[in-house]
């Protein structure tokens, strides 16, 4: 009996320990259930703020000033902006994206100050302006300006009223001293050593029977240079007329070679030896630069004039020319304003004229009263701007270290 009882005991504890490893298995081979997906929403950004646009002042009215305040999610808040949009319409017609600007950078100014000037602004004509801020996540938000803007153009930037004065002031000082030329006074004018020799070098060509070359640079009459050197050549004209004196004047221009001729002309006739001018004096070679100076140092070796001058506008010729004129012993003045030439010059020449020395030459040697007067007046303008520059870098120097409050920017500004 008990043994009955025993396996009977036995029996149940093996159907519940198969019960439970059923149980077990089954929870195992069960899959587990899906999760609810969870809805995300991501709020669009910040819109700008305080957008406001103005016709831009002092221009020709094809230019709006637009300003915003950034989105208060760029840089700070959610800091997700990535660009803003710039758009403008007018009634009427289709919406124009004017600009994109970039999200602030570290340290950057809240405030966007920028202009609307890249063309399709007409003067007059009503506009509209939207701002579009867009985040890295493709979400935007405008800001519309309330109302229109119209450009305008006014007749005067008063932005450039110290330029108006300066433009008076040098006016002025010119007109007093042309006035003061035309009554006779003395103007004192610096003297220049490379003008003083002009006599020198005439002077020295008539002593030993040699004729004078002159070379007027190898540019057109639209150069200044070239200009310059024309009126220089009136002078050495008139100095071989008065000293009867052989004058050559070979010329890579045609129009040069007319100009020419006509104030060489002039200057015999006024010192009354028109008898001595002709007109193979003046005479063209050739347009090519380096042929050209291949024939003006063929005539410097075969004639071996005694002096020569080089006035005008220069290349790489110059040291060839300067260089067979100093090989032949004579006396060469030039003058140029050309910066790449003037070392060569200055290298193989007796006497240079240097930048302006070369343009005020006129004055020095004519003694015209309008361009003696016009040199003086433009010599006192330059050094009133000098002063003005030592002046302001002064007070800007102490206004940066604290020793004066005021500036003087506004003042010297140039535009």
């Amino acid at each position: 009996m008990k043994r009955r009882k025993g396996l009977m005991r036995i029996g149940l504890l093996s159907a519940a320990l198969l019960l439970v490893l059923s149980v077990s298995a089954f929870a195992q081979d069960a899959e587990p259930a899906e999760e609810a997906p969870q809805e995300v929403y991501d709020a669009p950004p910040a819109p700008v703020t305080n957008l406001i646009a103005k016709d831009h002042v002092y221009d020709s009215g094809k230019e709006i000033d637009i300003e915003f305040d950034r989105s208060a999610d760029d840089g700070s808040g959610a800091d997700d902006v990535e660009k803003y949009e710039v758009y403008r319409s007018e009634s009427g017609s289709e919406e124009t994206l004017v600009t994109t600007i970039p999200a602030m950078v570290s340290g950057g100014d809240r405030r966007v100050i920028i202009d609307d000037s890249n063309g399709g602004l007409e003067n007059g004509a009503e506009y509209s302006y939207r701002v579009l801020t867009i985040d890295r996540a493709g979400g935007s938000s405008e800001t519309r300006l309330s109302g229109t803007v119209s450009p305008s153009g006014e007749w005067f930037d008063f932005k450039k009223i110290n330029m108006l004065a300066a433009l008076v002031i040098l006016v002025f000082l010119i007109k007093f001293f042309i006035r003061k030329a035309q009554r006779g006074e003395e103007i004192y004018l610096r003297p220049v050593a490379g003008l003083q020799a002009f006599d020198e070098a005439v002077g020295r060509a008539t002593e030993m029977g040699k004729s004078v070359l002159y070379v007027p640079g190898i540019m057109d009459l639209d150069q200044v240079e070239t200009v310059a050197g024309i009126i220089i050549l009136g002078y050495v004209s008139k100095m071989t007329a008065r000293y009867e004196t052989d004058l050559e004047v070979p010329v890579s221009r045609s129009l040069v070679m007319s100009n020419a001729r006509e104030v060489c002309k002039s200057s015999y006739l006024s010192e009354g030896r028109p008898e001595l001018f002709k007109d193979d004096m003046v005479h063209y070679l050739t347009d090519d630069q380096f042929a050209y100076a291949a024939g003006v140092n063929g005539i410097m070796l075969r004639k071996k004039p005694a002096a020569c001058f080089y006035q005008g506008k220069f290349y790489a010729e110059s040291l060839i020319l300067a260089e067979t004129g100093n090989s032949i012993g004579a006396i060469q003045i030039a003058g140029t304003a050309s910066p790449a030439q003037i070392p060569f010059f200055i290298t193989a020449c007796d006497y240079t004229l240097i930048g302006e020395e070369f343009f005020a030459a006129s004055a020095y040697l004519s003694q015209d009263p309008k361009l003696v007067g016009s040199l003086k007046g433009q010599d006192w303008a330059k050094g009133i701007i000098m002063i003005a520059i030592v002046v302001g870098a002064l007070v800007e120097t102490l206004n940066v270290l604290g020793v004066v409050t005021f500036s003087l920017k506004p003042l010297l500004a140039v535009g």
